[in-house]
């Protein structure tokens, strides 16, 4: 096992791994204190080793990871990632560039129907026959030194995600599944997944108004704490609270008193730089034009009678999912299933490339009375109709085949 703390050997490594056609690669960071990631420690892994990999130390003196940023963009080398996002997010921060290419083994592990989401120890002891060391998962790794148990436990994410990415890559070519996994990979390397923009913060909260206004100072106080929170690379709520955010927009107070009477400020809050600056952003939001200021959501209502048809989508989604080992939520979501019910162009992904062909296609003609569901020797299966209509058949009919089928229709 290699530890890298200087940036000669750090290129000599880097030059190495471009040898190959892929490289596995984990992160270690801190994020409990910070706003921004971290990264603690950065884990590499590719053919040339047997049992160990290397260790980056981004954190030793005079460290410059410009070569391994470099080998982050070599379109020749794969980087292979397990639940990739978090890591990608840490490298756009840093490089301000997405890696490219990469492949998710917990996206490839949905597409071979190993369910949603699966952990990394899962495909570990289902993929490699392996069991991991779990007394390190929780370690501080920003302090240093870091202990021969600290980075064996590292090294192992990455020494036995090459064994997955191997098994997976070989089963996705040899069922011609390669082309579904880089639709999603183009999805999950798009920059624009990773920019953070604080106008439009204020779209993660949970607010209880549709009330114009509202929404306008909401939208500013969001602004202002996410740049506050960039600025001092702290946690949003270090800065201010979600709940208190949202008493406040819901209060509009104009002045240090009326800030003061708020739940959730300390005393004289009012008075300080930050009592100040929320008061400006919400003298600014409520200067601006109304016409300008976010039009509420409004909650599309479903054609009446639709939930029955949706319910038949449901069971189709899970027959469908399991028949070709593919995990349902990667498919289509509930709301994909009931657009679908109320609209045979409405823009899905169910209803376009690899899941159209699975699933999509299905779902119109179980929806226009072509094909049912049935009952065979205790399981759901499919049936061809032989009157098929381009008629959606009747709603009663829709409930009664829901009721004969008798699953558990929840995706």
């Amino acid at each position: 096992m290699e530890t890298i703390t200087k940036t000669e050997d750090l290129r000599v490594l880097c030059d190495r791994l471009r040898q190959f056609d892929y490289v596995t690669v984990d992160t270690e960071f801190m994020r409990d204190s910070t706003y921004w990631p971290q990264l603690c420690l950065v884990q590499v892994c590719s053919p040339e080793f047997t049992d160990t990999g290397a260790a980056i130390d981004p954190l030793a003196d005079g460290i410059d990871l410009t070569p391994l940023f470099d080998l982050m963009q070599d379109e020749s080398v794969i980087k292979v990632f397990h639940a990739a996002r978090q890591d990608i997010e840490i490298f756009v921060h840093l490089n301000g560039k997405v890696p490219h290419p990469v492949f998710d083994t917990q996206v490839a592990a949905m597409v071979l129907g190993y369910g949603d989401q699966v952990g990394y120890e899962t495909l570990v002891n289902k993929v490699a026959r392996k069991n991991i060391d779990k007394s390190m998962r929780f370690t501080d790794w920003s302090r240093r030194p870091l202990s021969s148990k600290q980075l064996s436990y590292a090294i192992s994410d990455v020494t036995h995600l090459r064994t997955i990415y191997e098994n997976f890559h070989e089963r996705l070519a040899a069922n011609d599944r390669a082309p579904w996994l880089f639709e999603e990979m183009e999805r999950l390397t798009d920059p624009g997944i990773y920019t953070i923009d604080p106008a439009q913060a204020w779209l993660r909260l949970k607010t209880r108004s549709n009330s114009p206004k509202f929404l306008a100072v909401a939208r500013a106080l969001g602004e202002w704490r996410e740049t506050e929170a960039q600025r001092k690379n702290l946690p949003r709520n270090r800065v201010l609270r979600d709940d208190t955010l949202l008493d406040i927009a819901a209060r509009q107070p104009q002045n240090e008193n009326d800030l003061d009477k708020t739940r959730g400020v300390g005393r004289n809050f009012g008075a300080s730089k930050q009592g100040q600056a929320i008061i400006d952003a919400i003298k600014a939001a409520l200067a601006e034009p109304q016409e300008s200021w976010p039009v509420p959501k409004v909650r599309t209502e479903l054609p009446a009678g639709i939930g029955p048809t949706v319910e038949l989508l449901k069971v189709l989604l899970k027959l469908c999912s399991e028949e070709k080992g593919v995990a349902q939520r990667l498919v289509a979501s509930s709301d994909d299933l009931q657009n679908i019910a109320a609209d045979d162009n409405a823009d899905v992904a169910a209803l376009h490339g690899w899941r159209r062909e699975l699933f999509g296609q299905y779902a119109l003609r179980l929806k226009h009375g072509q094909i049912a569901l049935k009952l065979e020797n205790g399981e759901v299966a499919l049936v061809e109709l032989e009157a098929a209509s381009d008629t959606p058949p009747r709603q009663d009919a829709k409930t009664e085949a829901v009721a004969e089928i008798g699953v558990d229709a929840d995706v």
